[in-house]
This record gives structure tokens, sequence and C-alpha cells, in this order.
């Protein structure tokens, strides 16, 4: 007999209490029945090969086969934490993974080996929130602030700010609250919390729940895992204190982590990023800044760059810091979407004016 959705339904409803949709599962059954010895769990951390996999119940430790990596890294899309595979028990008990189900989403961005090649590598996939963690000390930055928010709506991820030390510093919290909600879209909520307190529990109730998959994405030291530990109710998540000093924080957490909440569904812990190169085009970005383009049909000329031009209402209605960081991420994007040979003629063309620029110099010297 075929299985259906409604097939081991026990064990349905556990892994829906996880996250699992009708969608996933139908994706799973579609790739041939289960064996007695083969299962359907969800990958809670990668370490190369190595895999924790959790089957809402229990965690067990598994491996890739290596055909699935090799498949990853020749498509630069390699497991993550977050996805759904299906794995099997050989002879002595270990389990393996050999199949896995195509991503609602992934968070992923992108890096530079320093060669001009640009590679992508995913964070998280699965995922139904992003809760944009930064400290109101040392660690507030609006730009990256900007970034963070433009990769979550970019993978239609509902953005939530999340301000937190809110207990270190009191006297900055309305003011840093109004500053980060200036320059936010309107449908992104921006609230201040005590990571430390169970109060921030209720506050971010809204965006819990069995089924859904949270992730905190935020630099080091923005409070984390401390707020991690306060979700779970338990201490699972090692925490530090920032450096004295410049405020920075240090690497607590070194791997990307997925826990089952309480009451159900996911959080992902994941370690302080120093870096966020979008992994998007200009598209991409686009959706992400729809207040942007919302007023851009508006403005008076229909190439309008939005800097100095006469008439443009982006400029009118979206606020200067705002619009700056768009300027730079959209710099950004366009610079790595070009193709090898564009890097390479656009090198030469800066090269060139560098040397024009210093035999102009030298002429003046005499």
């Amino acid at each position: 007999m075929s299985q259906t959705i409604d097939h081991q339904p026990e064990e349905w409803a556990l892994l829906r209490r996880i996250g699992l949709t009708p969608l996933l599962l139908q994706q799973a059954l579609a790739l041939g029945p289960f064996t007695e010895t083969e299962t359907l769990q969800r990958v809670a951390r990668v370490e190369r090969d190595h895999l924790l996999l959790h089957d809402g119940q229990l965690e067990r430790p598994a491996r890739a086969m290596p055909a699935l990596l090799a498949q990853g890294a020749a498509e630069q899309d390699g497991l993550a934490v977050g996805d759904w595979v299906r794995a099997r028990s050989n002879a002595l008990g270990e389990l393996w993974v050999h199949a896995r189900l195509e991503s609602a989403n992934c968070l992923a961005r992108r890096l530079h080996d320093g060669r001009d090649k640009v590679t992508r590598a995913v964070i998280v996939s699965n995922v139904d929130v992003a809760l944009l963690t930064m400290g109101l000390d040392q660690d507030f930055n609006l730009r990256r602030l900007q970034r963070y928010v433009a990769l979550a709506r970019m993978n239609e991820l509902q953005a939530v700010v999340v301000l937190t030390k809110a207990d270190l510093q009191a006297g900055l919290v309305q003011e840093r609250l109004n500053m980060a909600r200036s320059m936010l879209p309107a449908d992104v909520p921006a609230l201040a919390v005590d990571g430390r307190q169970p109060t921030a529990c209720i506050q971010l109730q809204s965006w819990l729940g069995e089924g859904r998959t949270v992730v905190l994405l935020g630099s080091s030291g923005a409070g984390k895992s401390t707020l991690t530990n306060t979700l779970l109710g338990q201490t699972l998540q090692a925490t530090g204190a920032a450096r004295q000093g410049d405020g920075r924080g240090r690497h607590t957490t070194t791997a990307r982590s997925l826990f089952v909440l309480p009451a159900g569904g996911c959080i992902i812990d994941t370690p302080g990023l120093r870096t966020l190169r979008l992994d998007a085009d200009e598209d991409a970005l686009a959706h992400a800044h729809e207040d942007v383009l919302q007023w851009s049909g508006q403005c008076r000329f229909r190439d309008c760059r939005h800097e100095g031009e006469p008439g443009c209402a982006v400029r009118e209605h979206v606020s200067d810091e705002q619009l700056r960081g768009w300027h730079k991420l959209r710099r950004e994007v366009a610079r790595d979407t070009l193709s090898l040979r564009q890097r390479q003629e656009q090198h030469a063309q800066w090269k060139a004016r560098a040397r024009h620029a210093r035999m102009r110099m030298e002429a003046k010297r005499g």
C-alpha cells in the first residue's frame, strides 16, 4: 500500500511540531516508500559530514553519504541546519543521510576567496521568522541592521528587530528604538528586551509556536545565545561577556544549532557574522526595499537614481539613513553580479585611472 500524508500519523505529528509542512511531506513521500530502517528527520547541527538529526523527540548523530556531500559542494548548496532529510540505519545501527528535501527557503551569504571568485554559503534553511538581534551598547549599528533586514525580506521571512541588553542600557532604550524604527520598513517590528529575563519570552511569543522555526541572527556578543537559553528555559548554549574597551563580542557559539522549544517549534542559534554580503541580484534587493520600489514610480524622471535629481519621490518619503544604506547595498550587489570578464575590465579601468592620476601629480610637481 502506498504511503499518504495520513500514514504513520503519530510520527508525522511529532515532525509537524518541529516544522514539517504538508508540502515537505509530499516531497519526502514522492522519493519512494520508507523502509523499516528509514526515517524522515531534521538537521539540527552540521560539522562537515557529521550531523545531528532531530526526529521530534530525540537527537541522533548521523553522517552524510559521500555522493550527497559531493553534490552539495558542486552546487554550493551543502547540507544546512534546518534541512529535512531521509536517513537509513545500517546493520551497525549507524544513521546515514542519503537524500535531502528541497528547502522552502534558505538564508545564504556570499563569500570571497580573494581571487575575484564569489562563492555562496548557506546559513540556515526552512525558516519562518528571523529575529535580528543587536545590542543597545557598542554593538548598535543601523547600517548593519538594514543589511540583516534585507537578508530576511529577500527570502520572504518575517523580520523582527530585537534590541538586547535593555537592562544595561536603560537610558538608551527609547532613543535607539526610535532610531531603528525610523529606518525600518513599516511591517518590521522592533522591540527591546532583557534577554536573561522570562519577560523576553512573553515579548516574543507572537513569533514563536508549534511548527514555526525562528533563527537568531546578529554579531558576536549581541546576546543570541543568552536569549536562546531563556526561550528554552535551560542553559544549553555557552555565553560570554563582551570584551572590555571596545565592547565587541567573543565567539562563544561556534556552530549553528537547532533546538526544540518547550511549546513546540524550533529556534536556531547562530555564531556571530563578522561580515554579511547579500546573496542577491538587483531584483531581489528591490523586493527587500518595497518602500523604495513603491515611491520610485512617482519620481519625475523614469531613470531617477534617487540621489540629487529634482522631483524624486523616494527622497521625499524615505529617510536619508535608509536611502544611504540602500545605495550602498545596490553598489555591492552590482559588483557581486559582474562576470569574471566584466570584473577584469573594471579592474583594468581602475588601474588606468590610478595611473593617469599619478602621471598628473608628477606633471604638477614638475
